[in-house]
């Protein structure tokens, strides 16, 4: 469980760098997601969800 919350925790820290380094961006980035068709929106969250879990088998597998 602990590892889980260092995990989740880790995700929160490299989701909100974003909005620390560039919150001008991030504003204008944000309000153009409405626009974006959602089909663009789904072919990005499987690209991530996939380079995400390739990430976690390298790790895994090959960095031990």
């Amino acid at each position: 469980m602990a590892y889980f919350l260092c995990v989740l925790g880790l995700a929160l820290v490299l989701e909100g760098l974003p909005y620390l380094a560039f919150p001008e961006q991030m504003k204008s980035l944000l309000k153009k997601i409405p626009e974006t068709p959602s089909t663009a929106i789904r072919i990005f969250g499987t690209v991530a969800i996939g380079i995400g879990l390739f990430i976690i088998y390298i790790a895994q597998n090959y960095l031990r």
